[in-house]
């Protein structure tokens, strides 16, 4: 699957499953785009990986040579971030703290070459596997605005109309506590947050774009594929590696 190909298919609002990475160790990348994933995400706003890291995560991807997409979480809406990213040779950016549909148009002009966008010339990595040309290469380039806060959840329907933009993706842990809860399992505000997720899936859907969330599990995620949304992300590679040691300490210990 080519990059045109994934973006083509997260357009169409065809399901697609990922996978979160918070580390900056390659070769685990590697192995994790080897699984099947459709998708990986590096974080590159909490993770611990650095442009450099996020670099050797793309390649890594790349190198796992079955068409997994790469993509990035970038540390802010803001060019410069947004443009190393893809020059690096993400196949998308996923934008934090979108609050309006002024905001989600800004991160798509930096992901867009001109008359689109406002994103430089000078693809570096990227050229070589999507191409020089400026159009080409936006026709391959996926941008997702996250829905994490208050504001973003009420200007939802204006962000998911924002010409050019691909899709949006839910981060639920921000947007638990944006809702009031105090912490973002808090089951205080289970109903409301319940709400809210259905509110953008169906917004999402009425505006013909993709609807993505991050979730804590394969099963949640298929849960939420159930629900109306058409991608979902499961979990990350730190999270996982804990679980998975301590599930085996206790197997060692009886």
């Amino acid at each position: 699957m080519t990059s045109k190909d994934f973006a083509d298919r997260l357009r169409s609002r065809q399901t697609t499953l990922g996978y979160w990475v918070m580390m900056n160790a390659p070769a685990a990348t590697e192995r994790i785009a080897l699984t099947g994933y459709d998708y990986v995400v590096l974080d590159g706003q909490h993770g611990l990986i650095d442009q450099r890291g996020l670099l050797d995560g793309l390649m890594a991807i790349d190198a796992a040579g079955n068409g997994t997409a790469g993509l990035v979480r970038v540390e802010a809406n803001n060019a410069t971030p947004i443009g190393r990213a893809l020059d690096a040779g993400a196949a998308g950016v996923i934008v934090p703290l979108i609050d309006t549909a002024e905001d989600a148009l800004r991160a798509v002009q930096a992901a867009r070459y001109p008359p689109s966008g406002i994103r430089s010339y000078g693809p570096a990595r990227s050229g070589l596997r999507i191409g020089p040309v400026p159009a080409e290469a936006d026709a391959a380039t996926v941008v997702l605005a996250m829905i994490e806060t208050r504001q973003a959840l009420e200007n939802v329907a204006g962000i998911c109309a924002t010409p050019g933009l691909d899709g949006i993706y839910v981060g639920p842990s921000d947007l638990r506590l944006g809702i009031g809860g105090k912490y973002p399992g808090d089951p205080d505000v289970a109903e409301t947050f319940d709400a809210a997720i259905e509110l953008i899936a169906r917004t999402a859907a009425a505006a013909g774009v993709a609807a993505g969330i991050h979730t804590n599990s394969g099963t949640e995620a298929a849960q939420r594929l159930a629900g109306g949304y058409t991608f979902a992300t499961v979990s990350s590679d730190l999270d996982h590696l804990q679980a998975a040691a301590a599930a085996h300490l206790v197997a060692a210990r009886g």
